[in-house]
C-alpha cells in the first residue's frame, strides 16, 4: 500500500508536540481534563483529581448577566435537545428564534413565550445586529449552510456556536474564525461530550495512564438513517456516515489518547443501497495510528446501530456502551464499573461558553478544534479513495 504525506494547509513546520492541543495563533493550549464526579473506584482514582465538571473555579460571573442565545435552525436537535437544556442553563436563555417555515415559526414563539421582536427568518437574519436581547446563535443548520450563518451572526456582532462538522470545506472553516476574530466574538463548536463525565473519564484514564499508556483504541458509531433525511443530500451534508456518526469516533480516539494521529488508513463499506446512498458514503472503516504505535480502530455506519469507546492497556481496559449518546451512557473498566452522575450535556457547553463570553476566556470546544477535525474527515476521504496511507505532517 502506498503512503502519502498530507500537510495541513499553511502549516510549514514539522510534526513535533504530539500531546492533545489547541491552536490560538503561536500558543498551544493544552486540553483540561478535570475529574468528572466522585464516586468511582479509589484504587482507579487519583485522590487529587478535581471533582467538578467542568472545572473552571477562577471565573467570576455577574448573575445579574444572563445571555440571551438565539437558535438558528428549529429542527429536531433544538426541539428535543436544546430547548430542554436551556430551561436548566445558569448562565443563558432561550432568547430568540430563527427559522425559515412560519408556521413553525409561530408555533414556537408562542409556546415558549419569545416576544416578536426576537424572531427573524434566513432572510431578515442580520437584523440580529440591533437586537441587544442576544447575545449568541447556535447554529443548528445542516452542514453547508453553517459557514454562511455563522460569518453573517459574527458581522452582526453576535457570539457563534456552530453544531459539528464545522463546515463542509477547509476554506469555509477558515473564513468563520477569520470572522469571528475580526469582529472579536467568541466561536465554539457543538461537541457536548467534553461536558459529559463518562466522557471526561475516559479522558482522563487515558491521558493520564491509570491504566499504564493506552495502546488501542476501538470505537464505532452508527445509525440507520431514514430515507428523506437531509443528511442523505451530499449538497447539504458534505458526505455520508463519516461527516455525520464518524466525527464522534474520531473525537473520542483523539481525546481518549491525547495525542494527535501521525497517519490513518481508511475504506468505504459496501453499498446495500445505492438510490438511497448515491453519493455520499453509507459506512466507513479506518485506522488511525499515533506516534508511538498506538492504534485505533473506527467504524461509522448509516445501516448499522453501534456506539462504543474502548480503550485497552497492559495493565487493563476501559470502556463506554453507550458512548457517544445524548444520554444514559455507562461505562466500565477493567477493576469494576464505572458510577458517574447523569448530566444534561448540552445546557453543560452552552453554559460554559456563556462564561467563556463573560468571563472573556476562549472555548475549550474551539473553531480551530472543529477545523481540525474537517481537515482529518477530508484525510479519511482520501484514504479511502486511494487506498492509500495518508501520513499527516504539519501538527
Amino acid at each position: 500500500m502506498k503512503k502519502n504525506f498530507f500537510r495541513f494547509p499553511g502549516q510549514q513546520r514539522t510534526r513535533r508536540d504530539m500531546r492533545l492541543s489547541l491552536f490560538d495563533g503561536k500558543n498551544k493550549i493544552p486540553f483540561d481534563v478535570p475529574h468528572p464526579a466522585s464516586g468511582i473506584q479509589p484504587d482507579i482514582t487519583p485522590q487529587d483529581e478535581s471533582s467538578d465538571v467542568p472545572a473552571h473555579e477562577s471565573d467570576h460571573v455577574d448573575e445579574a448577566r444572563i445571555l440571551g442565545i438565539a437558535l438558528v435552525g428549529l429542527g429536531e436537535y433544538s426541539k428535543e435537545n436544546l430547548v430542554p437544556a436551556l430551561m436548566e442553563t445558569k448562565y443563558c436563555r432561550l432568547a430568540g428564534l430563527v427559522g425559515g417555515a412560519c408556521d413553525k415559526l409561530n408555533h414556537w414563539k408562542q409556546k415558549y413565550h419569545i416576544p416578536d421582536k426576537n424572531t427573524y427568518t434566513y432572510k431578515n437574519f442580520d437584523n440580529l445586529a440591533d437586537n441587544p436581547d442576544i447575545d449568541v446563535v447556535y447554529i443548528v443548520l445542516p452542514n453547508a449552510l453553517h459557514a454562511e450563518f455563522t460569518i453573517r451572526a459574527a458581522q452582526a456582532g453576535k457570539h457563534v456556536i456552530c453544531e459539528k462538522p464545522m463546515a463542509t470545506s477547509l476554506a469555509d472553516c477558515q473564513a468563520m474564525i477569520d470572522a469571528c476574530k475580526k469582529a472579536d466574538r467568541k466561536l465554539g463548536i457543538g461537541y457536548r461530550l467534553h461536558y459529559e463525565p463518562y466522557n471526561l473519564e475516559m479522558m482522563r484514564l487515558g491521558q493520564k495512564e491509570i491504566f499504564g499508556p493506552v495502546q488501542k483504541i476501538i470505537t464505532a458509531n452508527g445509525q440507520q438513517l431514514e430515507d428523506g433525511d437531509w443528511r442523505l443530500d451530499k449538497s447539504l451534508s458534505g458526505g455520508g456516515a463519516l461527516m455525520d456518526m464518524g466525527i464522534y469516533c474520531l473525537q473520542g480516539a483523539i481525546y481518549t489518547k491525547g495525542q494527535l494521529p501521525v497517519s490513518v488508513t481508511a475504506s468505504y463499506t459496501p453499498i446495500t443501497d445505492k438510490k438511497k446512498f448515491k453519493g455520499i458514503e453509507e459506512g466507513m472503516r479506518w485506522q488511525m495510528e499515533f506516534e508511538d504505535g498506538t492504534i485505533a480502530e473506527c467504524e461509522t455506519s448509516y445501516s448499522t446501530a453501534f456506539n462504543r469507546l474502548r480503550a485497552e492497556t497492559e495493565q487493563g481496559w476501559f470502556e463506554l456502551e453507550p458512548a457517544y449518546a445524548y444520554g444514559g451512557i455507562q461505562g466500565t473498566t477493567s477493576k469494576g464499573k464505572l458510577e458517574l452522575p447523569g448530566v444534561n450535556q448540552q445546557a453543560l457547553m452552552m453554559d460554559d461558553f456563556a462564561q467563556c463570553v463573560l468571563n472573556d476566556r476562549e472555548p475549550k470546544v474551539s473553531g480551530e478544534m472543529g477545523m481540525r477535525d474537517v481537515n482529518l474527515l477530508y484525510t479519511l476521504y482520501q484514504a479511502a479513495s486511494s487506498g492509500n496511507t495518508i501520513n499527516i505532517q504539519g501538527w
